[in-house]
This record gives C-alpha cells, structure tokens and sequence, in this order.
C-alpha cells in the first residue's frame, strides 16, 4: 500500500487530495487561499503555509494513514519552473513539515500535463489566474510558452483579463475610452472607481484580486458589450497563439491533442469560440481532447513514476533516514 498526497498550488487557491492505495478513491479534496508563486518575494514561506494547511486534510493527516506517514507527496507549484531553486527549497521544508520520506516538487503546469493527458503527448494550456502552455512530443520533447507571471506574461489568463477589464473600466469612467458597462460592474465589485487603483494596490495577491473580476468581463461579453468583447477576443488569441507554439516546438505530423485545463476554462463561450476558430484557422493538425484528469491526478502519477518523460522537470527530495515513531 502507498500513501500518496498530491498537492495542487496555485496563485488562489491550494488543493490537496489522499490516496492510500491503488484502489482508493481519495480522501475528500481540502482547499485553502492558494499563494502569490514561488518566484515572488516570500513565495516559498508562502507556499510552505498553504501546503501544510491544505494537508491537515480535516480531521488530521496522521489519523488516515495506514502506519502514520506518507510515502510520497507531490506539489505541483505555480512559479517553480521559473524559480527551481525555490521549488527546491520549498521540497526540503515540506520534508521537515510533513510525516513523510519524499516530497517532489515541479511546476502546477506539469502536473496539469500530466493529468489531462496521462504523460502522452500533445499540448495542454493551462489557464487561470496565470497562464502557461505545455507541450511534450512523442520523443520527450519538451516546450513551455509563457507562464512569465502576472506583470510579464500569462496573456490572456483570468488576471489579464481582469487586469484590461479595470483598466478599460477607469478608461470609461475618465471619458478617454468608450462607455462599457464594465464600468458599473467594477464600481458594484470594488466601490468607488478612484478609490481602486489603492484597492488593487494594497492587496496581499493582486494577480487573485484583478483575476475574480475576469467572469464579469465574460459576463458582459456574453450580454453584447463591444469592450468586454474585444477583451475576451485578445485574451483568446493569445492563448491561441501560446498553444501553436507549443504544438511548433514539439513537432509531429499526426493530430495533436490539445487539453484545457484550468479555472479559466469555465469561462465559457466568451473566450473559448473563438478560441477555437483561431486554432482551427492554425494550420496545424491540432484536435482539441477533453482532459482525461486533473492537475491532482496528474502530481499523484508523478508522485508514483519517477521514469516518464516529465521526470527531468520534477525535483525530488528525500529523507536520508526515518525518525522514530
């Protein structure tokens, strides 16, 4: 029998989920606030505190583990790619923080690779408050695209969106830029629009702040506004374009898969119609699959296979001797 506890951290929130054996259903998910990403100041003593709280898994990790420990705990991290010295660091505090001999850790993308493809190949885009694209080819090949967080990179994520939503919000509300009724839903979401240049400001996660006023903007998309509109077009053409050059970087003739994973996905028709307009006009032999898991399944796979192709992207830690009982 192995324990398995697979962690899924993101920028808003932290899941973690149980497996006791090759059968086990899993304990019931846990989540808790998610942290800014490893990458930013504090992000791993940030992590540390989200993982440690989403592992208490209610009544107490200990309590439903067959002989007290885990063998194995898995994390898949937003920012560990771009920071693998704090993915480490953040292996080796989780060793000492957790009843367990092994802790990997890779980037929250890889682990959504994983899960929605089952380590095949093929691209997935994973979307929520970031943003980033992976592709792995049939030879291991692997490609990255973006994921360069919130004031460099993740175009088109929830916190891009947002972030264009306020923006052409405050635009509306100085007379610069065209009436939208993105204005009216910012006001109702954050109060008075002087005022929140200081309410994003002040916020401990900016990226999570400006990211939950993306559904507005779909909202008002949805409901015919031509701002709105626009946004959610440029938000699904950069996600387009993040997606054929991974599916270029990987290479291959025959129809790629193409997964979506992601918050950001449940956004609906706003984003994802002519998200896949654009990639049908692509060129490529693209086919967008259904995910056959999620980002859990996917660090749980990892957590048990240390020969796949993404191994070379985990950092594993392990504990050179047991304590006692």
């Amino acid at each position: 029998m192995t324990a398995v506890l697979a962690v899924d951290l993101g920028k808003t929130g932290c899941r973690a989920v149980l497996w006791t054996g090759p059968d086990s259903p899993g304990h019931p998910v846990r989540e808790v606030p998610g942290a800014p990403g490893l990458a930013e100041a504090d992000g791993v003593t940030a992590a540390v505190a989200a993982v440690t709280a989403a592992a208490s898994l209610g009544d107490g990790l200990s309590s439903a583990l067959p002989a007290g420990r885990l063998d194995t705990v898995c994390v898949g991290a937003a920012g560990a790619a771009a920071d693998p010295s704090a993915a480490r660091s953040l292996a080796e505090l989780l060793l000492d923080a957790l009843p367990t001999d092994e802790v990997a850790v890779t980037s929250d993308a890889v682990t959504a690779h994983a899960g929605a493809l089952g380590g095949g190949a093929g691209v997935v885009l994973a979307a929520g408050t970031g943003a980033v694209t992976v592709g792995i080819g049939e030879d291991g090949t692997f490609a990255r695209v973006d994921g360069w967080g919130p004031w460099l990179g993740d175009e088109g994520s929830g916190a891009w969106i947002g972030r264009a939503g306020l923006r052409a919000a405050l635009r509306s509300h100085d007379g610069r830029g065209p009436a939208t009724s993105l204005a009216r839903a910012a006001a109702d979401r954050f109060g008075d629009l002087d005022r929140l240049p200081a309410t994003v400001g002040h916020s401990a996660n900016q990226a999570r702040l400006t990211a939950s006023f993306a559904p507005l903007v779909a909202g008002a998309a949805a409901d015919g506004d031509a701002v709105a509109t626009g946004i959610m077009r440029d938000a699904a053409a950069a996600l387009a374009e993040a997606v054929v050059a991974a599916a270029r970087g990987i290479g291959g003739t025959d129809p790629l898969p193409v997964a979506l994973t992601g918050g950001l996905i449940g956004i609906g028709a706003p984003l994802l119609d002519p998200f896949a307009d654009l990639l049908r006009s692509s060129g490529l032999p693209l086919r967008v699959t259904p995910a056959l898991g999620d980002p859990l399944h996917g660090a749980r796979l990892l957590a048990l296979d240390s020969a796949g192709p993404h191994e070379p992207l985990v950092i594993r830690v392990h504990r050179t001797a047991v304590p006692p009982p």
